[in-house]
């Protein structure tokens, strides 16, 4: 009998589940598909797992007064980067409908657990990383089902595909805008890097594209270029606060390539700057737990050799010196003194032809 209360209550608790999921897809389909323009749509798509979890995905769509192209853009995919969420309520605001050539699909803050509870990276929920478990199960964890409803429903009506982050609560960053060179896609990776140079950011990042199709993408945007859409990701902001520049510099991104896909009119006064490509990247972790000393920062240029930093353990005794391995930029790093074994210290970027 005991068994048979807990089957039961299984079955009803999937049956909710899967309800919740179906009315979720439906509920977006519908939505999406409805005619009228121009129009918006703001709405919560919920998720409910079996350990008992629940979440929401607030959902916003624009659509313009003329057909054309659907831009997706993701904010909040880590909570506690708040530039990009602080731009895309801005650009809610500030976006007329009846101006709009095309469709926006906003998601202003993708990770909702992450961000309420001010934690870096992790929906504290279920301890996930939503922008490490793409594409998710779609009767995974809440955390899993959200990024499962982005890869299944979102992600193949999009034409344009924009991921904002920032440094994390912990992270110093220089601004940049960052692609995959997916080879596979070269028509689709020519227009994303085109619209990378024209977005107003100074550094260019093009990433590797070395996954096979049957590997996880485990990031939004990878898996978006992944399934051969136009993708890219803006980097602005750092250390878990609102920075005005940064704020503006996503925002004057996104209205450049609005305006360069003819789906928005713009007038940008500043012009483009001097662009620098950083085509390669090395990652540096850490090979002791202990307390982080540097005097670098985020833009710091550095060479082959040069020591960027140490860790000393609780007593104050040095227990590891880190030497660079290139020469480069350094494009995002560890911005406080806590580091664990193996956890990533920072990221230097630079150019080889």
């Amino acid at each position: 009998m005991v068994i048979l209360n807990k089957l039961n209550a299984y079955y009803i608790f999937t049956f909710f589940t899967l309800s919740s999921l179906s009315f979720s897809q439906s509920k977006f389909d519908s939505i999406f598909k409805d005619s009228r323009r121009p129009l918006t749509h703001k709405f919560k798509l919920e998720f409910a797992d079996s350990l008992g979890n629940k979440t929401y995905l607030p959902v916003l769509i624009i659509k313009g007064k003329e057909k054309g192209g659907v831009f997706t853009i993701l904010a909040g995919v880590h909570g506690a980067e708040y530039a990009p969420i602080i731009a895309i309520q801005d650009l809610i605001k500030e976006l007329k409908p009846k101006e709009l050539v095309g469709t926006m699909i906003l998601l202003p803050i993708t990770n909702i657990g992450s961000f309420y509870n001010k934690t870096p990276y992790i929906n504290p929920l279920n301890k996930k990383n939503i922008n490490r478990i793409f594409p998710g199960e779609k009767h995974g964890t809440v955390s899993e089902q959200n990024a499962n409803f982005i890869t299944t429903e979102i992600i193949p009506v999009s034409d344009v595909f924009l991921d904002i982050h920032s440094g994390d609560a912990n992270e110093d960053l220089l601004p940049f805008v960052c692609y995959y060179d997916n080879k596979k896609y070269p028509d689709k990776t020519a227009i994303t890097k085109e619209l990378s140079e024209y977005s107003g950011f100074e550094y260019v990042v093009s990433y590797p594209y070395t996954i096979k199709e049957n590997e996880s993408a485990k990031y939004a945007f990878k898996q978006a270029c992944q399934d051969g859409k136009i993708a890219l990701s803006f980097e602005s902001g750092k250390l878990g606060y609102v920075q005005d520049d940064a704020v503006k510099r996503i925002k004057r991104g996104f209205y450049r390539i609005f305006q360069k896909l003819k789906m928005y009119n713009y007038k940008d006064s500043l012009g483009l700057p001097e662009i620098k490509k950083l085509n390669n990247q090395i990652y540096i972790d850490s090979e002791a737990k202990g307390i982080f000393f540097t005097k670098l920062k985020a833009g710091d240029k550095v060479s082959s050799g040069d020591i960027l930093g140490y860790v000393n353990d609780e007593f104050g005794k040095t227990i590891n010196q880190i030497i660079s391995p290139k020469t480069g930029i350094i494009l995002y790093m560890k911005g406080n003194p806590p580091i664990n074994l193996g956890e990533r210290i920072m990221c230097i970027g630079y150019n080889e032809i």
